[in-house]
């Protein structure tokens, strides 16, 4: 007689399959789609630094300029790569859905976990190559750079599933996230330093949540850098796990449309 599985021991199982289907799928799906992984931040990182150079811009509040831009930029792509990986999960996985083992809150969770382990490697390796070149790319306090690397991922997570359910009920979800994607992006501090900005303009730049944790992450591997007075790493938290648990109870209220449709 077979013996029962528990719902966790169904639940994990699951999660292992999709896992491995989405390994394979991002790092396989065309030819050297790994490189292309790589290669999006890196022209990035690489132009802001050519900019910079061009404007003889050093050091920026007390951080050499190159390891702002690279920290800022890997930082930014942690949270939008996540956020749209999670958003377009359900759409990727409905021909999972026949199995009724498989739920679409499980496609946003392993895709979400998926890109978070990417993103760290590639951030790694982007590092790691900066110090061939005499980079000081070891960072001062890293436990604060995991934690900051961490609430990114939360707030992808949490923005992500909370917006891959419109996303499959309204088709024109999609588009209108992609239009409000770049003013989050200068508004992140990614390009501007945070302290830069004048009053009454910062507080309109501090309520994006992930420009507090951009700003903790570059503090964590500068001391000497100057962060923004304003500077909270609970309030990303909040916003982060908010999202994430309004994304869920979405996923619970519009499970079987999602499955449906």
């Amino acid at each position: 007689m077979l013996k029962q599985r528990s719902p966790w021991q169904v639940t994990w199982s699951v999660w292992q399959a999709l896992f491995i289907r989405e390994a394979v799928g991002r790092l396989y799906h065309r030819r050297a789609a790994w490189a292309w992984l790589l290669f999006e931040p890196m022209v990035h990182i690489g132009f802001l630094m050519f900019i910079f150079s061009v404007l003889s811009v050093r050091v920026i509040g007390g951080i050499e300029s190159a390891i702002w831009i690279m920290v800022g930029m890997l930082g930014f792509f942690t949270f939008r790569r996540t956020m749209s990986i999670s958003m377009g999960a359900v759409a990727m996985a409905k021909p999972l859905f026949t199995y009724r083992q498989v739920k679409p809150v499980d496609a946003v969770l392993v895709r979400a976990v998926m890109e978070g382990l990417l993103m760290l490697f590639i951030s790694i390796l982007i590092l790691l190559l900066s110090a061939l070149f005499d980079y000081k790319v070891w960072p001062d306090q890293p436990l604060l750079v995991l934690e900051s690397y961490f609430l990114l991922w939360l707030l992808g997570l949490g923005i992500g599933m909370m917006l891959s359910v419109p996303r499959e009920l309204i088709k024109e979800t999609e588009d209108i996230v992609n239009l409000v994607m770049t003013p989050v992006y200068f508004l992140s501090g990614v390009l501007v330093s945070v302290n830069v900005i004048p009053m009454p303009y910062r507080n309109l730049v501090i309520v994006n949540p992930v420009s507090h944790v951009i700003d903790a992450l570059r503090f964590g591997f500068a001391r000497d850098y100057q962060v923004f007075e304003e500077l909270s790493l609970v309030y990303p938290l909040m916003v982060g796990l908010a999202a994430l648990f309004l994304g869920l109870a979405m996923h619970r209220v519009f499970s079987h449309r999602l499955t449906q449709q």
